[in-house]
Order: structure tokens, then sequence, then C-alpha cells
């Protein structure tokens, strides 16, 4: 069965079918769902569906443009929310300079705080970076060497990735996996298909981020995990393996990252 590493089901866009479409998952073949935090709402949020649905865990983190929202009071909040059962992930975090909603200066003093918070959990973290390649992994290189410091290991998901097949190899080098959606589909999506020509199956997640970035034939409409078939079928191609081999390799990678029992 496929697992979902990254939605949004807290979004308002689900707030007609929320229960219906959870409550639905194994008979769409989707074994288990992480909602992702964007803010401290949604972080608070997705642990309440966790609560709530048993095939749905949570990840808390505020994402880039958000990080306007947090102080030194409310971070401590966040903290909190880290340690709730059924928390498996800190994210969505990292930095976004595509629409430069939050000055950069903070968004990377929240970043690395957020990061230093994951592997005070020793949690997996959700990488989210849009036009920012080099500053993340500038960060990213001094957290991995952080958590080294402090007998860990820092591990994750490259989320939604949009970079090429150079900066990849070094995030699998470190043990980090990348997540595969939508785009994966798409006509102009042609750099992302060789990045999963070029990753081996073992460093790759399905991720929807619905309800954004539905893929083909459904782009441009409500995404959810139901159609994270047109995913798999669409990296067996670039792969040419089965449909069922890519569902078991990405489902175990999943369990892998989020340290959950399989």
């Amino acid at each position: 069965m496929i697992f979902d590493t990254h939605a949004h089901y807290d979004d308002e866009a689900f707030d007609l079918d929320r229960e219906e479409i959870l409550n639905n998952l194994k008979n769409e073949g989707i074994v288990n769902v992480v909602n992702i935090g964007a803010n401290l709402a949604s972080s608070k949020s997705s642990i309440v569906l966790a609560k709530k649905f048993d095939s749905v865990y949570a990840a808390v983190g505020v994402h880039p443009d958000q990080t306007k929202e947090l102080n030194e009071d409310n971070f401590k909040t966040l903290c909190e929310m880290a340690k709730k059962e059924k928390v498996v992930a800190i994210g969505e975090i990292g930095l976004d300079y595509y629409w430069d909603a939050t000055d950069r200066e903070i968004q990377k003093f929240w970043f690395k705080k957020q990061l230093d918070l994951a592997i005070q959990e020793n949690l997996p973290v959700i990488i989210h970076s849009r036009d920012a390649a080099a500053d993340t992994l500038e960060m990213m290189k001094e957290a991995v060497s952080y958590a080294k410091s402090q007998n860990t290991t820092l591990t994750g998901i490259i989320h939604c990735y949009s970079y090429g097949t150079e900066i990849a190899e070094y995030y699998l080098k470190q043990g980090f996996y990348l997540g595969i959606g939508g785009v994966v589909t798409f006509k102009n999506g042609r750099k992302l298909k060789e990045v999963v020509e070029m990753a081996p199956l073992t460093s790759l997640v399905l991720e929807t981020d619905c309800p954004y970035l539905a893929p083909v034939p459904y782009r441009g409409k409500r995404n959810y995990s139901g159609y994270l078939s047109h995913v798999v079928e669409e990296i067996a191609l670039i792969k040419n393996v089965s449909a069922e081999e890519v569902i078991r390799q990405t489902t175990e990678n999943a369990y892998k990252v989020y340290q959950m029992q399989q």
C-alpha cells in the first residue's frame, strides 16, 4: 500500500469532506499519511488529525514564509508539540526565496532553530527549499555536521524536490530522501524526471502536498492521496520497474525515515 509522506488535510479545501477522505484511505490503497505543519496553527491541527485518525501521523514546524509569526515565547509551544504522541517529524521548514514573503535573515534564523530542535528530539526534518538552493545546502551541511558532533544523525525528506541532479547527489549521500509528487507527471517536469532516473529507488518517497500539485490528468484540481497511483506509474515508467515495486520500496523508505514500525 502507498504511504503519503506529505499532506495538508487541515487545509480549508477539505472542510466539506475531510472525514470521508481520511476514513476511506485504506480503501484507496493508502496505508498512512503524514499531515504537515506550515505554521503553529496547522501544526496543532495536524496533531488533532493524528489523534482522530489511526492512519494519520503529524509533523510540526513553521514554513519559511510563516516564520515572521515566530518569537522566543511561541517557539516554546512548537518545542512542546514536537514531543506529542504521533509526531514523527519537524516540518515543513527551510528557505523560500521565490515569494520573499519573510526577510531572508529571519527565515535563516528560524530554520536553524528548527533544525536544532529536530536534532535535539531525534526527529527527521521535512525541508522546503524554493529558489534557495545554495543557502539551504550550506545550512543543511552545518546541521548535518552539528548532529554528528552530538553523536546523532540528521535525516529527513527534501520535500517537492525541485533542483538538479548535482545537489540531489549531496542529499542522497547524506542519507536524505527526495519527496516525489505530482510534478513528475507534468510535461515541464523534465528536470525532476532526470533526478528520479538518477536517484536509487531506495532514496525516494511519495508525497501529494495536497490539496496542491495534483498529478496529470488532474492537474489544477484539488489533490488528495488517492491520486498518488499516477505518480507511482510515472516513476515506474522512468525507472523501468513495476508499479508494485515502486509502492513497496517507497513505503518501506517512508517507514524508515519516519522511524515508524511497518
